[in-house]
Formats: C-alpha cells, structure tokens, sequence
C-alpha cells in the first residue's frame, strides 16, 4: 500500500539523522563522505537519494540501505502518480 503524501526523504534525514545527534549539516557531509552542497541539495528536497547515497547513509546511520532507497522510490511513485492524468499513453492489448 503507498503511502499518501510522503514526506521526501531529506526531511526524514535532518529529522531522524541529523537532529538527534545535533550534526551540522558540514559535519554530517563530512562523515558520509560528500560536499556540503550535495547534502543540502538533499536535505533541501532538489536531490533524491541514489543507490550509492543508499549505502552511505545505511553505513553512518546504522540503517539499511533499502529502507532509503524505499523511502525515494515510494517519493518518487506517489509525485508521478499525481500526474497520472496528464500523462499521454494508451493501451496496448495482447
């Protein structure tokens, strides 16, 4: 079942990551091994998780990996599914 409205997953970092530990967000950039700008790219909703971005958040956070790349691609689902309409396709029958 997808979820309705889900949050992008930048806010579940600097709400469930960054927050708690009280990390900068230049500190929490160093530790995952990437420039300050990229993070707040993400963290900011105008850059999506990748794989790799997967992996390196799961190592400094002690999460899965999956369990980010679910949070983008359910993000990612319900924003393409709000454009459904718009959407110029037809059915192709067997």
């Amino acid at each position: 079942m997808r979820m309705h409205n889900p949050p992008h997953p930048g806010e579940i970092i600097r709400k469930l990551c960054l927050e708690p530990l009280e990390l900068s967000v230049t500190d929490a950039a160093a530790a995952l091994g990437i420039s300050r700008k990229t993070l707040s790219a993400l963290l900011n909703g105008r850059a999506g998780i990748s794989p790799e971005m997967a992996v390196r958040l799961s190592i400094a956070f002690g999460t899965s990996s999956e369990s980010w790349m679910n949070q983008q691609t359910q993000y990612d689902l319900w924003h393409a599914e709000k454009r459904r309409k718009a959407l110029r396709v037809s059915r192709v029958a067997a």
